[in-house]
């Protein structure tokens, strides 16, 4: 963009802007280090149409509405998105005249010479237009100057396949073995057909051997499962303890020294994707938590992700008048009707260094960007990702939503910190995962045909060599009140975790060649392990509960041992787990939350529900995915999150 004094004049000539409201703009330009043009945005003085005519004024370009008078479809077809996305600029029309030459020979000129008009939103120079010209093999390239998201606008509507066919199969088509869209490997299907073929063969043959041995693979199963969960989180206790003592010592010598608060005119460019789909009770809140962030609006790029066919929520956004940073992104129809699929379109119009991903209804705290740059500034750049904390703010509304909150008190301060201790791969969070967008796109982004898109894409990181980190920053969420809800979207977090280790251990070799002998474990123990254990669980109590009521099965007696065992796997797994729950609800403070730790088995109760509704859905639906619903807590059961300006006050 031009210089202050240009673009400064030529908005006054034009009366786009008042004297004082420049005067605001150009100091934001000098305290952010910004372009004055995204210092007038960003102050909301002018609209952006009449930014980009003033900047045609100062380039001495023509403007042109590109919604007016749309790009030619057989040039646009000539360029891909990607280049025009990440280079702000669309083919509009190619004039002049031309035939074919030989057979295999570029094309020839006749007549009048081959102008390309070039519709940008960046000031052109020759290096673009000597890549323009041998790109569309033209003899002269012509600049007009329209808004980004008119750009932005007419690729998405112009080559709306070629979007959407990269953001639903770009993953699977690139790198197939990584996609969930390829479903079973062939040893994997001919291995469980031969598995159920031996169990039927087995069962007749010889039932009691075959019963006992079934049990005690089940038995095998919950215990692996729990003991992992058991040994990482006792690993993770033991790393925030020390790092909480760590810094009480220092603090209490006197040697504690914050970490320097980055000059907001060294922040880099901050994209937050926020996919909404039938969230119209809650968009409006959106605005509200962007405002309370602690960063430049004039360095937010915030990409409101809709469904073309959800009319509520597009109609919602539009009355809800956000400020300047907010953009609302149409995602158009076509492949799986998913998260991640509208994520990919985001990603393919981000222009952050970095990225994160909000849901509509998050609240996360105000210095989560800050502390997620400064963290990525002391990070290795083999580190792709960093995952905030969730927790809930609607823990008190009922039992349900107390025990989700424990839950995730336990995964997210006790398990995340132990597998990051021991570098074992992170699955990640549905939202709150901060990304270098560079390494994201090398990654591929996310997988359309994974329900559990998040967990994916952090083993994925790991496997190809990547780090995923954690940072200390908490996002509220508001956790499901309503136990049908509840049973869906575990379904389908389970479901992902099932589709995901598939996917992860078609190779078993390569896998071991790329995450090493704790990686495998990592997925093991956690991503196939946590859907094994919840399938289990019902199987185990349920022979506990018949044999300790005296039942046999047709006068197979079966060895006192396998009841022993099943009953010390019971009470052992599950008052580990009753005290780790307990353990995680008490360093939240959350004091009225641990007497419900008593409660984890009937909790996990639950999730074996969910898991064998997801066992049945990754046959005969895998990439079925079930919406959870929000804004649907009942009372003021949320804390309000401090605006930056209060965040900085205290």
């Amino acid at each position: 963009m031009s210089g202050p004094g240009r673009l400064g004049d030529a908005l006054l000539a034009q009366r786009a802007i008042t004297q004082q409201g420049l005067a605001a703009a150009v100091e934001r330009h000098r305290r952010e280090g910004i372009l004055l043009g995204e210092a007038v945005l960003a102050e909301g003085a002018v609209s952006r149409r009449s930014l980009y005519a003033a900047l045609a004024t100062t380039w001495a370009l023509p403007f042109v509405d590109l919604v007016a008078q749309p790009p030619d479809p057989a040039v646009l077809e000539l360029a891909e998105p990607d280049e025009m996305l990440r280079g702000h600029w669309v083919p509009v029309t190619i004039i002049g005249t031309a035939q074919p030459g030989d057979a295999g020979a570029p094309i020839r000129p006749m007549g009048a010479p081959r102008t390309l008009f070039v519709a940008t939103a960046k000031r052109p120079d020759d290096e673009l237009a000597e890549r323009l010209l041998a790109r569309f093999d033209v003899q002269s390239v012509r600049f007009v100057v329209t808004s980004d998201w008119d750009i932005d606008q007419a690729v998405l509507r112009g080559r709306q396949h070629a979007v959407i066919e990269e953001a639903a199969e770009g993953l699977a088509q690139r790198t197939p073995e990584l996609s969930a869209r390829t479903g079973w490997a062939r040893w994997q299907r001919w291995g469980l057909a031969l598995a159920c073929l031996a169990l039927v063969v087995s069962a007749v043959l010889a039932p009691r051997e075959t019963l006992m041995a079934l049990l005690v693979g089940v038995n095998l199963m919950f215990f692996v499962g729990v003991a992992f969960k058991v040994v990482v989180c006792l690993v993770g206790m033991y790393h925030v303890h020390h790092i909480e003592q760590d810094s009480s010592e220092v603090y209490r010598r006197g040697h504690l020294q914050a970490v320097p608060r980055i000059p907001d005119d060294e922040l880099p460019v901050y994209t937050i994707l926020v996919p909404a789909y039938h969230e119209s009770n809650v968009v409006a809140k959106l605005i509200e938590h962007i405002s309370a962030l602690d960063y430049p609006m004039s360095k937010l790029q915030v990409l409101l992700l809709m469904e073309a066919d959800d009319e509520e929520t597009i109609a919602a956004a539009k009355a809800s008048r956000p400020p300047e940073c907010v953009r609302f992104v149409v995602v158009p129809p076509g492949g799986p009707q998913t998260k991640p699929k509208a994520c990919n379109v985001g990603l393919a119009l981000a222009d952050g260094e970095f990225l994160v991903i909000y849901d509509a209804e998050d609240r996360p705290e105000p210095g989560q960007l800050r502390e997620s740059v400064e963290r990525f500034a002391r990070s290795n750049p083999s580190v792709v990702c960093l995952q905030a904390r969730l927790n809930y703010f609607n823990a008190a509304e009922n039992i349900l939503t107390r025990m989700f909150t424990i839950e995730y008190s336990f995964w997210f301060d006790y398990m995340l910190p132990g597998l990051d201790a021991w570098r074992l791969p992170i699955p990640l969070g549905g939202t709150s995962n901060h990304f270098r967008v560079s390494a994201l796109r090398e990654l591929g982004g996310w997988d359309p045909y994974n329900v559990t898109e998040d967990a994916d894409l952090g083993v994925r990181a790991a496997a190809q060599g990547y780090e995923v980190g954690i940072i200390e920053s908490t996002t509220w969420e508001e956790a499901c009140s309503e136990w049908r809800a509840w049973i869906r979207q575990r379904t389908r977090w389970i479901k992902g975790y099932m589709v995901t280790a598939l996917v992860h251990t078609r190779r078993p070799l390569e896998l071991w060649r790329t995450v090493g002998l704790r990686g495998v474990v990592g997925v093991i123990g956690l991503i196939a392990g946590t859907p094994a254990m919840f399938v289990a669980c019902p199987i185990v109590w349920a022979f506990f509960l018949f044999t300790f009521l005296g039942g046999d099965v047709d006068g197979m007696h079966l060895p006192s041992w396998v009841l022993t065992a099943t009953t010390a796997n019971l009470i052992i797994g599950n008052g580990a787990m009753i005290v780790m729950s307990a353990l995680a609800a008490r360093r939240r403070k959350a004091y009225d939350l641990v007497p419900f730790a008593l409660l984890n088995p009937f909790y996990w109760c639950l999730h074996s529900i969910a898991a064998w509704r997801a066992l049945y859905q990754l046959v005969r639906s895998p990439s079925h995915w079930e919406k959870t619903p929000h804004g649907i807590v009942h009372g003021p059961h949320a804390p309000r999150v401090r605006r930056k300006e209060q965040q900085q006050a205290a």
